[in-house]
């Protein structure tokens, strides 16, 4: 990992308005440099079908997040947390592309949200905050680009450009989000209690171990913030 990627990794923060919410939060920091992309195939495909069929759609950790999002004004049952979507399509997880399956994969099978984001589309450190409402997102709607605004007091991920992910992790921006020509990114492996730290570090290792399945030579870095 280049020393400039390792500092990326202490750079990331998270605001002590969103600690004060929830202080039981903590994130497993990835960061992924030398990445070989590629569309969807049998091997990410398959990560994908038996992390489906291993799911578990009552694990406790998913109430856990859906009792943050209340805490923030949102409604779970509208705007899911990204683990209990995903879990809700365990019997069709979609194939996106090789890296996005492999997260998702790990996600489903660890009943863990994890964000995946291309490095090189971000302007600053990536910070989690509660979001003052004019902050833009970038989305696609009726087929073109257009920007959204997240709601005062939300959580989100932001750079300094925007918001790259609204409500914690429910929907990612555009420009950040992992395509077959991301070479360097970023995941973020998101707990809260009574998720043990041990489950949330060997979900990052599975997640590591298809990154290097993927790409054996990507050099990859990890810190545990929270």
């Amino acid at each position: 990992m280049t020393e400039g990627s390792a500092a990326m990794l202490d750079e990331i923060t998270v605001d002590t308005a969103v600690r004060e919410l929830r202080p039981d939060f903590a994130v497993l920091l990835m960061s992924a440099e030398g990445l070989v992309n590629g569309p969807s195939d049998a091997a990410s495909e398959g990560w994908l079908s038996a992390a489906g069929a291993a799911a578990n759609a009552e694990d406790p950790h998913v109430e856990a997040w859906r009792e943050a999002y209340t805490a923030f004004g949102a409604k779970p049952k509208r705007t899911r947390p990204s683990v209990d979507a995903l879990l809700r399509r365990a019997d069709s997880l979609p194939a996106i592309n090789r890296v996005v399956d492999a997260y998702n994969a790990v996600s489903v099978e660890y009943a863990l949200p994890i964000g995946g984001e291309d490095l090189d589309a971000y302007e600053g450190p990536a910070r989690l905050v509660r979001a003052r409402g004019d902050e833009p997102f970038d989305v696609i709607a009726n087929g073109e680009p257009a920007v959204e605004h997240p709601s005062e007091g939300e959580v989100v991920w932001r750079d300094d450009k925007g918001v790259t992910c609204r409500r914690w992790n429910w929907r990612q921006c555009v420009r950040t989000r992992i395509t077959e020509d991301t070479k360097n990114a970023l995941f973020l492996l998101e707990r809260l209690e009574p998720y043990p730290l041990d489950r949330l570090r060997a979900a990052g290792d599975a997640l590591a171990d298809r990154l290097r399945e993927i790409s054996p030579g990507v050099r990859i870095e990890s810190r545990l913030l929270g």
